[in-house]
């Protein structure tokens, strides 16, 4: 894209939208909840549906002119279901908070009881972190990564629920690189007569793809992003049995949201048939593969995994044991100076701040988007382990950015 039409209305954005196109282009995105998306998804999202308001569902809206917009949501809905196995699909919500928040609204009250992972083991902002709506309305107990393993302990899970009683347990999380057994969590919330939440905001299109194991028909609600491992168009879905259909479709409009983003449903339907695609399974394959390639040549250079490895699109890396003098914002920093964009992390046992943690997480959709493969993936582990090493040599940061910069030319992005 030129954006030379932007350009003569407001050449500063014009120049910003310049400089993060080069910026995709130019450096390697392995912050693992981003990914880079086709042009088609990204035409659909700049579409003329920007401008349509349709606020309610197709076939029952509250404004005229929406017989495209019905069309455009239809389609996402019929290729979701297509891709999940879903009874239900509503995907109007704005993000995945928001897809959570759809659940909860529809089948919680104030005061009701959630338990869920903690957000410095792995969980997300809106499991319940008291900074987020969820702790301010919901009572929280969480449950934690056992720091030893760096697995999800079932038993303590158990066991919590048992004593805490919690009207619904939220599993799927943020910086888990291990396959998560729904089933356990399903029996958990089973014994205490609670729903059971599954997020796989990251691994939508992992699930999608049969690479991980899938929630869908396990769990009451599932949520999800649309932009991570699926590359569909920005935002977030539910998915539900039939008999929850019409409290979830409420709790999302007019419960927590008015208008819905249609140019967003218009790229979650091209990004939806994009995944039905038989290349997108190799591709979600190929994501895994890398991730462990990745986490194999890391753990060759002394570094700790949380786990020992991955099942998934990431590694978490803990610093302490290699590295116990160097953050992980140190290493945050010093990475994307050289053009490898990660973030720093908690850990399980975590003894820093969750501002300047002592891990980094690492993942591989936006590379293998690329088309790096698992020797590519190993070169960029060497790589992070020379930075990681030599933080503030700067002699060492300019040739390993010289050598992202070999990489980025030979696995091109955008034109």
């Amino acid at each position: 894209m030129s954006y030379d039409t932007v350009r003569d209305v407001d050449p500063a954005v014009a120049d910003a939208l310049v400089g993060e196109r080069d910026r995709q282009n130019d450096t390697l995105a392995m912050i693992a909840s981003e990914n880079h998306v086709s042009e088609a998804v990204m035409e659909a999202q700049g579409s003329e549906l920007t401008n349509k308001y349709a606020e309610g569902y197709p076939g029952e809206r509250y404004y005229a002119g929406c017989e495209y917009a019905d069309d455009v949501e239809n389609l996402a809905i019929e290729r979701a279901e297509e891709l999940w196995g879903a009874e239900h699909v509503n995907v109007q919500p704005h993000s995945g908070t928001q897809a959570n928040m759809g659940v909860y609204l529809a089948m919680l009250e104030p005061g009701d009881k959630i338990l869920s992972l903690e957000l410095e083991h792995g969980g997300h902002l809106s499991h319940g972190h008291p900074a987020n709506f969820t702790g301010k309305t919901y009572e929280v107990e969480q449950y934690t990564i056992d720091p030893d393993t760096g697995y999800i302990d079932y038993d303590e899970l158990q066991d919590l629920a048992a004593s805490f009683d919690p009207d619904i347990i939220v599993s799927g999380y943020s910086a888990y690189p291990r396959d998560i057994e729904w089933e356990k969590i399903q029996q958990a919330a089973d014994d205490v007569d609670a729903y059971h939440l599954a997020d796989i905001a990251h691994i939508t299109g992992l699930v999608a793809a049969g690479v991980h194991s899938s929630p869908v028909g396990i769990a009451d609600f599932v949520t999800g992003s649309t932009h991570k491992t699926i590359r569909a168009g920005r935002g977030g879905i539910i998915m539900c049995d039939e008999e929850y259909a019409d409290d979830i479709d409420a709790a999302v409009f007019p419960g927590g949201q008015g208008g819905p983003l249609m140019h967003n449903v218009a790229g979650k339907a091209v990004g939806f048939k994009e995944a039905l695609e038989p290349e997108f399974e190799a591709y979600a394959e190929q994501v895994v593969a890398n991730a462990k390639a990745l986490g194999d040549q890391l753990q060759e250079h002394g570094f700790s995994l949380v786990s020992g490895g991955t099942d998934n699109h990431l590694v978490l890396v803990d610093l302490r044991d290699s590295h116990p003098d160097t953050t992980g914002k140190d290493a945050e920093e010093a990475l994307e100076e050289v053009g490898i964009v990660l973030n720093a992390n908690t850990v399980p046992g975590e003894t820093r701040s969750a501002f300047n943690p002592s891990g980094i997480r690492a993942g591989t959709p936006g590379l293998t988007t690329r088309g790096f493969d698992e020797e590519a993936c190993r070169e960029v582990a060497d790589l992070i382990y020379r930075v990681v090493d030599n933080y503030d040599d700067d002699d060492v940061k300019a040739e390993v950015s010289e050598r992202v910069d070999e990489l980025t030319d030979e696995f091109t992005l955008y034109e």
